[in-house]
Protein backbone atom coordinates (compact mmCIF):
# COMPACT_ATOMS: atom_id res chain seq x y z
CA UNK A 1 0.00 0.00 0.00
CA UNK A 2 1.47 3.18 -1.15
CA UNK A 3 2.10 5.78 1.47
CA UNK A 4 0.01 9.45 1.28
CA UNK A 5 2.53 11.87 0.03
CA UNK A 6 3.74 14.47 2.42
CA UNK A 7 5.21 17.98 2.49
CA UNK A 8 7.37 19.56 4.87
CA UNK A 9 6.93 23.50 5.50
CA UNK A 10 9.77 24.20 3.74
CA UNK A 11 8.75 22.39 0.89
CA UNK A 12 5.44 24.13 1.37
CA UNK A 13 6.46 27.99 1.87
CA UNK A 14 9.08 26.93 -1.40
CA UNK A 15 6.77 26.00 -3.23
CA UNK A 16 4.46 28.47 -3.11
CA UNK A 17 7.06 31.50 -2.54
CA UNK A 18 5.64 32.45 0.72
CA UNK A 19 7.60 32.56 4.30
CA UNK A 20 6.74 29.31 7.38
CA UNK A 21 5.85 31.99 8.98
CA UNK A 22 2.60 32.78 6.54
CA UNK A 23 1.84 28.99 6.64
CA UNK A 24 2.00 28.68 10.63
CA UNK A 25 -0.01 31.96 10.79
CA UNK A 26 -2.72 29.80 8.38
CA UNK A 27 -2.79 26.95 10.76
CA UNK A 28 -3.36 29.34 13.55
CA UNK A 29 -6.12 30.43 12.06
CA UNK A 30 -7.75 27.00 11.08
CA UNK A 31 -7.05 26.90 7.45
CA UNK A 32 -4.73 24.27 7.83
CA UNK A 33 -4.37 21.11 10.50
CA UNK A 34 -0.88 19.51 9.77
CA UNK A 35 -0.13 16.25 11.52
CA UNK A 36 2.73 16.82 14.23
CA UNK A 37 5.96 14.15 14.42
CA UNK A 38 7.20 15.91 17.59
CA UNK A 39 7.95 19.51 16.94
CA UNK A 40 7.84 19.14 13.15
CA UNK A 41 4.95 19.38 11.19
CA UNK A 42 3.74 17.53 8.39
CA UNK A 43 1.24 18.63 5.58
CA UNK A 44 -0.81 16.07 3.75
CA UNK A 45 -2.38 16.76 0.46
CA UNK A 46 -5.30 18.04 1.66
CA UNK A 47 -3.16 20.36 3.57
CA UNK A 48 -1.01 21.50 0.20
CA UNK A 49 -4.83 21.88 -1.83
CA UNK A 50 -6.33 24.01 1.66
CA UNK A 51 -3.24 26.35 1.25
CA UNK A 52 -3.37 26.40 -2.39
CA UNK A 53 -7.00 27.65 -1.92
CA UNK A 54 -6.24 29.96 0.50
CA UNK A 55 -3.63 31.93 -1.39
CA UNK A 56 -6.08 31.89 -4.42
CA UNK A 57 -8.60 33.43 -2.27
CA UNK A 58 -6.10 36.33 -0.79
CA UNK A 59 -5.35 37.25 -4.18
CA UNK A 60 -9.42 37.70 -4.82
CA UNK A 61 -9.28 39.87 -1.86
CA UNK A 62 -11.50 37.47 0.12
CA UNK A 63 -10.80 37.99 3.88
CA UNK A 64 -9.53 34.76 5.79
CA UNK A 65 -13.08 34.39 7.24
CA UNK A 66 -14.65 33.75 4.04
CA UNK A 67 -11.83 31.92 2.78
CA UNK A 68 -12.37 29.24 6.34
CA UNK A 69 -15.96 29.45 5.31
CA UNK A 70 -15.35 28.08 1.83
CA UNK A 71 -12.86 25.78 2.68
CA UNK A 72 -14.95 24.12 5.86
CA UNK A 73 -17.70 23.97 3.18
CA UNK A 74 -15.40 22.11 0.93
CA UNK A 75 -14.35 19.41 3.57
CA UNK A 76 -15.54 15.75 2.39
CA UNK A 77 -18.00 17.18 -0.45
CA UNK A 78 -16.69 18.64 -4.14
CA UNK A 79 -18.62 20.62 -5.96
CA UNK A 80 -21.68 20.63 -3.76
CA UNK A 81 -24.59 23.05 -4.78
CA UNK A 82 -24.49 24.84 -1.35
CA UNK A 83 -20.64 25.65 -1.63
CA UNK A 84 -20.38 26.71 -5.13
CA UNK A 85 -23.76 28.80 -4.74
CA UNK A 86 -21.93 30.81 -1.51
CA UNK A 87 -18.91 31.40 -3.23
CA UNK A 88 -20.68 32.64 -6.38
CA UNK A 89 -22.03 35.11 -3.76
CA UNK A 90 -18.34 36.32 -2.27
CA UNK A 91 -17.49 36.36 -5.44
CA UNK A 92 -20.28 39.07 -6.72
CA UNK A 93 -19.76 41.19 -3.59
CA UNK A 94 -15.71 41.43 -4.34
CA UNK A 95 -16.79 42.38 -8.22
CA UNK A 96 -19.01 44.99 -6.22
CA UNK A 97 -16.32 46.24 -4.39
CA UNK A 98 -13.76 46.50 -6.93
CA UNK A 99 -16.12 48.47 -9.27
CA UNK A 100 -17.04 50.43 -6.61
CA UNK A 101 -12.51 51.00 -6.47
CA UNK A 102 -12.49 51.40 -10.07
CA UNK A 103 -14.82 54.19 -10.12
CA UNK A 104 -13.26 56.11 -7.16
CA UNK A 105 -9.55 55.80 -8.67
CA UNK A 106 -11.00 56.78 -11.75
CA UNK A 107 -12.49 59.97 -9.96
CA UNK A 108 -9.30 60.40 -8.55
CA UNK A 109 -7.21 60.04 -11.74
CA UNK A 110 -9.64 62.51 -13.35
CA UNK A 111 -8.96 65.06 -10.38
CA UNK A 112 -5.06 64.69 -10.49
CA UNK A 113 -5.40 65.67 -14.16
CA UNK A 114 -7.21 68.57 -13.83
CA UNK A 115 -4.97 69.97 -11.38
CA UNK A 116 -2.03 69.26 -13.53
CA UNK A 117 -4.09 71.16 -16.12
CA UNK A 118 -4.40 73.96 -13.69
CA UNK A 119 -1.05 73.96 -12.50
CA UNK A 120 0.54 73.63 -15.49
CA UNK A 121 -1.25 76.58 -17.17
CA UNK A 122 -0.86 78.99 -14.12
CA UNK A 123 2.99 78.09 -14.91
CA UNK A 124 3.05 78.61 -18.04
CA UNK A 125 1.01 81.95 -17.77
CA UNK A 126 -1.38 80.96 -19.89
CA UNK A 127 -4.16 83.00 -18.43
CA UNK A 128 -7.02 81.35 -20.89
CA UNK A 129 -5.66 77.90 -19.69
CA UNK A 130 -5.71 78.89 -16.52
CA UNK A 131 -8.86 80.26 -16.51
CA UNK A 132 -10.87 77.43 -17.74
CA UNK A 133 -8.75 75.41 -15.36
CA UNK A 134 -10.30 77.38 -12.64
CA UNK A 135 -13.54 77.16 -13.86
CA UNK A 136 -13.32 73.70 -13.91
CA UNK A 137 -12.42 73.31 -10.94
CA UNK A 138 -15.26 75.64 -9.22
CA UNK A 139 -17.68 73.07 -11.19
CA UNK A 140 -16.70 70.16 -9.82
CA UNK A 141 -16.11 71.54 -6.34
CA UNK A 142 -20.11 72.61 -6.57
CA UNK A 143 -21.40 69.45 -7.88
Amino acid sequence: MATEQTYTITELAREFSITARAIRFYEDQGLLNPARSGRARIYSRADRTRLRLTLRGKRLGLSLAEIKELLYMYDGVRNSAPQLQRFQGVLAERRAALVQQREDIEAVLAEIDMLERQCSALLGDNAAGAAAARAELARRMRG
